[in-house]
């Protein structure tokens, strides 16, 4: 059970910000002992591949503070947030990794069903979190993008390391994104409404 709660938690997280559970994760296995990561996913934790994460986080913590920029960063941000929750969901879970040489053994062993979990949770917070953007940016001028993106970048964080020192804040997590899921939703179907007045009499 905590092992699922650490995986949701991680992949949730990168559904706000890819980088952040995975920087988190790598460099308290390889600067700690709080976590140790399973062999195959021990890549995670390499110099260089730390390092590359940290320069890609900076890049995503920059451009999402800029209006405008920041939409275009969550089109890009479509198909690497999901990858990145499929990872920190995998190796929250501790699933294997292998090359897949036998496609329709890999598909009856299981091995893809916790990527496939991790992908499908950090693409619904991160399709939220893309929806909500546009409304913040519209009704502030601009001025609230930099605040609800650090906003986000704190909840990853808080959200990441919960998951690995604290599973089961987790679930206070949960409650708060599908809290602020529903907001969102809210906020853009008001939003559509303004702009399109009903023209019935």
């Amino acid at each position: 059970m905590l092992e699922l709660l650490t995986g949701t938690g991680l992949a949730l997280a990168a559904g706000l910000n890819a980088w952040i559970p995975l920087v988190a994760i790598g460099a308290l296995d390889r600067f700690t002992g709080l976590i140790e990561l399973p062999p195959q996913w021990a890549w995670l934790s390499n110099e260089w591949v730390l390092l590359i994460l940290v320069v890609l986080l900076i890049v995503e913590f920059v451009a999402d503070k800029v209006p405008g920029l920041d939409s275009m960063n969550d089109i890009v941000q479509t198909f690497v947030r999901p990858t990145a929750g499929g990872l920190a969901f995998g190796s929250g879970v501790s699933a294997t990794t292998t090359a897949v040489t036998d496609p329709e053994a890999f598909v009856t062993s299981q091995q893809w069903v916790p990527i496939a979990i991790g992908v499908g949770l950090a693409l619904l917070v991160h399709l939220a979190k893309a929806m909500a953007r546009p409304v913040v940016n519209a009704a502030t001028a601009g001025i609230g993008a930099p605040v609800a993106s650090a906003a986000e970048d704190a909840g990853s964080f808080a959200l990441a390391f919960a998951a690995i020192l604290a599973p089961v804040l987790v679930v206070l997590g949960i409650v708060l994104i599908a809290a602020l899921v529903i907001i969102a939703v809210r906020r853009r179907r008001r939003a559509r409404s303004a702009r399109h007045p009903s023209t019935a009499p």
